[in-house]
């Protein structure tokens, strides 16, 4: 089952023993489209740090209640390794992330998720060992925000041909499957997807997604209906 991530934010957060807030936004890895953590909105309870949830917690969505279940504790959540809001994600935090909820490393064992290739909330046998560490101009390259690419102009190789308007992701592998464009005046104002493998890069720096199609490729995509599809 394909979620949209533009109808998952505002989600209600509910750890095992109270809710935690509401979903915010998140950061997915441009290299594998996975989604590496939800950011969570805490209003007052953890105010003026970021807080991460990693897939390997997710539990039970229910879109109905607009519900998100988190297979932890307030206790676990507010005892985490803490990040400044303003600060990016860095490698060495990761560490010190994984390493506190006992979760396989992503980045080791050649799967999407380490040694699998779909999160599990099993934690490893590992200790916590927490490592300080500095941040770096080469923090954060591999993560980004939904929120941010939002709205990136999707340029053809023969011309701009609409905008980003969502993300449809896999329930089980939590990985982005398609994006959503919004194609304007251009294609009579359908929506049409796109899949990471048609992306050859995106330039953070102009604001665009590039893809190695034409708009006459894309004039031969079967139209789907988000509004409709199941998600």
């Amino acid at each position: 089952m394909l979620h949209n991530l533009k109808q998952i934010r505002g989600h209600k957060l509910a750890a095992s023993d109270g809710s935690i807030g509401h979903v915010q936004d998140f950061y997915f890895d441009d290299k594998t489209w996975a989604i590496r953590y939800l950011v969570a909105d805490t209003g007052n309870w953890l105010a003026g740090r970021q807080v991460l949830l990693s897939p390997h917690a997710f539990g039970h969505l229910d879109h109905d209640g607009k519900v998100l279940a988190i297979n932890l504790t307030r206790k676990q959540i507010e005892n985490s390794p803490s990040i400044d809001s303003h600060r990016p994600v860095s490698r060495q935090y990761e560490e010190n992330y994984y390493n506190y909820y006992g979760w396989p490393y992503y980045w080791d064992g050649g799967g999407i998720w380490g040694p699998r290739d779909f999160p599990t909330f099993t934690p490893s046998l590992r200790p916590y060992d927490f490592r300080s560490y500095a941040y770096s101009r080469w923090d954060d390259i591999h993560l980004r925000s939904t929120n941010a690419v939002t709205g990136y102009e999707i340029q053809a190789t023969d011309g701009m041909i609409g905008s980003v308007s969502g993300f449809l992701v896999d329930q089980k592998r939590w990985v982005i499957r398609e994006l959503a464009v919004e194609t304007g005046h251009w294609y009579s104002g359908k929506e049409i997807l796109i899949t990471p493998a048609q992306i050859s890069r995106i330039s953070y720096e102009e604001s665009k997604v590039f893809v190695n199609l034409t708009r006459a490729d894309l004039e031969r995509t079967e139209e789907k209906h988000l509004a409709t599809a199941e998600v």
